[in-house]
Order: structure tokens, then sequence, then C-alpha cells
């Protein structure tokens, strides 16, 4: 049956039709605080700058082990490279690292190898906190990435991701908001749906909420 649903969603994704819609927390079924809509939501190299934008071309462009990679101030992501990573997963590693750096640094948005409807779904999503004055610090943890299907010009990259030891915090002040999101308080699994235009560049068309159960 999973699998099943997962053809049909990249025969979605590998057309032409409306995207998916936008992914949503477990938590988002709840109220959330009208305050804030960020709670609707998901041994080291020495630290290294988040990737600006060259998409993942080529397995060279791929890291492999464990890197560490500042996104903004006091604010790090751990990413945990396969050993022999498919160059597809850099996909999915580069929308995760250009959303926290945008939400660490205030940014209005961000539009990075996404297609439109999914940029204005992250952009909305980035604003519920900048909007609100708050930013993130600590330092998250994104594993067990891989490509879990391809068909055609369609893919399901997934990961887990651990916001355990991340914190929104008053951009001004510095301090941690009262009511802190519940879906950071435990690892949790994401996937992205993606398609590969004319040019060859996969594009991020959605997120979905991931099947695989996530431990720390």
């Amino acid at each position: 049956m999973r699998r099943t649903a997962m053809v049909i969603a990249l025969m979605l994704a590998a057309g032409c039709g409306t995207a998916d819609p936008p992914y949503r927390p477990q938590e988002a079924a709840q109220p959330a605080p009208a305050r804030s809509a960020a709670s609707a939501e998901p041994e080291t190299d020495p630290p290294e700058s988040a990737p600006a934008s060259s998409p993942a071309s080529s397995p060279a462009a791929v890291p492999t082990g464990t890197r560490t990679v500042e996104v903004g101030e006091d604010m790090r992501v751990r990413v945990e490279w396969p050993a022999r990573p498919d160059p597809l997963v850099k996909t999915m590693v580069d929308f995760y690292l250009g959303v926290r750096r945008a939400i660490a640094e205030g940014a209005s948005g961000y539009g990075h190898n996404l297609e439109y409807e999914a940029e204005a779904a992250i952009s909305d999503w980035i604003r519920a906190f900048t909007d609100q004055g708050e930013t993130i610090r600590g330092t998250a943890r994104l594993y067990n990435l891989r490509v879990g299907a391809v068909y055609g010009k369609g893919a399901q990259i997934d990961a887990c991701i651990d916001e355990t030891d991340v914190k929104v915090v008053s951009a001004a002040t510095g301090k941690p908001i009262p009511n802190q999101p519940r879906w950071m308080r435990s690892p949790y699994p994401q996937s992205v749906l993606a398609h590969r235009g004319d040019d060859g560049v996969w594009r991020i068309r959605s997120r979905v909420r991931g099947e695989e159960r996530c431990t720390r």
C-alpha cells in the first residue's frame, strides 16, 4: 500500500499538475497559538558555511561523513551524509539548510530550487517566524538521508530531523519564547518530492510527512 502511494506521488511529481499541499507536522491538527504560526509545523569536522546555491549535479559535489554547517548566529546543523550518497540527497540537504538559514537570518522567504507553489508555501512558513520577531538558535541534526524512490522525472528524498536541541527565541532579546513548538520536541521524519526540469535541475515540488520512525 505504501509503495503504491509512493508511486502515485512520484507520478504527480513528474507531471505538470498542481503541487501537493505543503507539509504540516502532526501537531498542525491542533489549534496553533495566535502569536505565531511557527508552532503549526520539523566527533564532527570544523563548521563550514552553508551552500549558497549550486545544485548537486555530480557525485563529486556530495560530501560524506559528518559535517557541521553554520547557518546563522548560534545556529548549526549537523549533517550526517551517507557513506556512498546518491547526489539527489543534496537536494534535500540544501533545502533544509537554506530554510533554516532564512529563519536564523530573519529573511522574508526562500526559493532556491523550489517550484513556484513550494516557494510560496515555504516562504509563508518562514515569515511565520520572522514577522513575529522570532529566530532559531541551537544545533539541529539531519540524518538517515536516502532516496526513497525515483520514477521518471520524479523522486522522493527522505530524511530524519532532530531539532530537540534547537530553541525558538526572540530576535531582539535572544530569550526563548514561552511556548516552544511541540513538533521540535522529538526527532521526526520528513520527505520531499522533487521534479527534474528540462534543464536537468531537480527542484522541490512539495514537502510531505515521512513514514519512517526516527530516533535520537
